[in-house]
């Protein structure tokens, strides 16, 4: 009998026991969160995109009360947000540069060649992995509008060509599209950065414009005309470096004869490409 009550009086004394030590190290052991943590955090948009480098907004809060980022690497909050959190916090805003996604791809319908018709899954991840889609190239846009889908910002739309169309307007940089497209078409880059390649195919001369009117045909003009060390090729696909070259300018896209490699601001150089053509 003796022995029935002793067993549970010393599990009982040994609970006590160690729930009093823990009672005493989480009193002198607690670590007070800085309010401005979440007094931050509740400023923040709360898309946890990734965006800024971080896995969330929290984590982001925590960075930036303790003065490792800036409010400006956040590239979901409005201007307004980023300044009303720098006053808070009595930093400097730390603007950036605005990204935003761009695609590595021009061919849509009209120009890239059909093999097939497509039937299955809606999606082009589906598409993917059933059957490639219904288009001859292999590494092209499928056009099944996941990316559209995955843009919790509205930014991006289908056009009538089977291509998705990004509006820098809304585009808040998160990689969501970027993780969407099952060809990893879409990539975030400097709003400022006006050369761009719209191609994704490794080939060169017909073997690439078989397969898209408005593929690279690596030709490479473009190398030839931009300034020096700005444009390089690699894998028969012209490769832009802002940082090694000189500046870029509309002029390395005048003699490609495919329009794979573009300028975004086609209106400010168009009489100029105009005038190039009647000479060339």
């Amino acid at each position: 009998m003796n022995n029935l009550l002793t067993a549970p009086a010393i599990m009982t004394g040994i609970g006590l026991f160690f729930g009093a030590v823990l009672a005493i190290a989480g009193r002198f052991l607690k670590v007070d969160e800085d309010p401005r943590i979440e007094a931050t955090n509740a400023m923040l948009p709360g898309t946890n995109c990734g965006a800024c480098g971080q896995p969330g907004c929290l984590p982001f809060a925590e960075k930036l009360v303790s003065g490792e980022v800036e409010p400006g690497q956040c590239t979901v909050s409005t201007d307004d947000d980023i300044e009303r959190i720098a006053e808070y916090l009595e930093v400097d805003a730390g603007r950036q540069e605005k990204l935003v996604a761009r695609l590595r791809c021009g061919g849509g319908h009209l120009q890239a060649n059909q093999i097939a018709e497509y039937r299955g899954f809606e999606g082009c991840r589906a598409a993917a992995v059933v059957s490639g889609g219904g288009k001859g190239c292999a590494w092209g846009c499928l056009g099944l509008a996941d990316c559209e889908a995955a843009c919790t910002f509205d930014a991006i739309h289908m056009n009538t060509n089977g291509l998705p169309q990004v509006d820098t307007e809304k585009c808040r940089a998160c990689p969501d599209c970027v993780a969407a497209c099952p060809r990893d078409l879409f990539e975030l880059v400097p709003l400022s950065q006006k050369l761009y390649v719209q191609c994704n195919i490794p080939l060169a001369g017909a073997a690439a414009t078989q397969l898209c009117a408005v593929a690279c045909d690596a030709c490479g003009k473009c190398v030839a005309d931009a300034a020096p060390g700005l444009i390089r090729m690699e894998d028969n696909l012209p490769v832009i470096d802002y940082s090694a070259g000189g500046p870029a300018r509309p002029e390395a896209v005048f003699r490609c004869a495919t329009r794979s490699i573009v300028w975004l601001e086609r209106e400010q150089f168009q009489d100029q490409e105009a005038r190039h053509a009647g000479t060339g």
